[in-house]
């Protein structure tokens, strides 16, 4: 039986990450990991990212080293059978969770802690508290798959 692939998605601000990538490479699990793969800090493009003008900033995204991280990323998610977005994350993880949910492909979602409730979390197959749990439901999604 091959891996299952894991994308996770999540912030780089979140401390909880290194956590799901270690349980869930643990577990089995092959899993891409964003801060290690290929990183991709705006930081890199300019120091004063954080004061750019809204038309700075579109133009910073056709910048190469933007280009480069989008792809990486990118090709990691379509390489990907199902997505851990583990909370709280950004408008970038929750973007590439929402791509998951609507290329009809497993999504799972980690609240490691309290988080502001979200209806559209219900886009998710499972929302959980837990690793442990979601771990099990992933292999379940193997499992189905191979069904049909």
């Amino acid at each position: 039986m091959s891996q299952m692939k894991i994308y996770v998605a999540s912030s780089w601000r979140n401390n909880h990450q290194p956590q799901a990538v270690e349980f869930l490479r643990s577990e089995g699990f092959s899993v891409y990991d964003f801060k290690k793969e290929d990183p991709f800090r705006w930081s890199s493009i300019d120091p004063d990212w954080e004061d750019w003008s809204t038309k700075q900033y579109i133009h910073h995204l056709d910048h190469s080293l933007a280009r480069k991280g989008f792809r990486s990323d990118h090709y990691a998610m379509c390489e990907a059978d199902a997505c851990v977005l583990v909370m709280p994350a950004g408008r970038s993880a929750c973007l590439e969770a929402g791509w998951f949910a609507g290329s009809q492909r497993p999504l799972a979602i980690w609240l490691p802690e309290r988080v502001e409730p979200e209806l559209m979390f219900k886009m998710a197959g499972c929302v959980s508290p837990g690793l442990l749990f979601l771990a099990e439901w992933l292999r379940k999604q193997i499992l189905l798959d191979r069904v049909t």
